[in-house]
């Protein structure tokens, strides 16, 4: 059954290039995150509900995959035109690896969330059959477990 009012499009783009900032997908403004890792129920600027989001391991395999492409060529660059010895690969390849595995994974968390938040992925449309409207601050339980 279709609904009398339909949803208007959000744009991909923008609510993933939001994610990017860590800024809410739907207005730009607010913070995506309330620390590292953790998103905000809603935004701080526009209220827009957030907990619906469901980015689990994707963020860090995409991680993996972007650190990948940059260290292995360099690696391969530096080792094939200086030969350097093992230890100065250590001292420059591991640092950089944890370095941008670390910088990279809140953006790319928060793009995934702004293109769930913009195909109305788990939720993030009030008439799909998985939306809550209780964040899960307010859920019964202390604690909640995924099987």
């Amino acid at each position: 059954m279709t609904s009398s009012h339909p949803t208007p499009p959000r744009s991909v783009g923008t609510g993933i290039a939001n994610g990017l900032r860590m800024r809410c997908p739907a207005c730009g403004e607010g913070k995506l995150f309330a620390s590292y890792l953790k998103v905000n129920e809603h935004c701080p600027s526009c209220g827009e509900e957030l907990w619906h989001h469901r980015a689990d391991d994707a963020p860090p395999y995409m991680v993996i995959t972007i650190v990948g492409h940059i260290v292995v060529p360099l690696l391969l660059a530096v080792e094939m035109a200086l030969h350097p010895d093992l230890w100065i690969h250590l001292i420059i390849w591991l640092p950089m690896t944890l370095i941008l595995s670390l910088v990279l994974l809140p953006p790319v968390k928060g793009a995934l969330i702004g293109y769930q938040w913009a195909i109305r992925m788990h939720g993030f449309d009030r008439g799909d059959s998985e939306y809550d409207p209780v964040p899960p601050s307010q859920r019964s339980g202390a604690v909640l477990l995924k099987p």
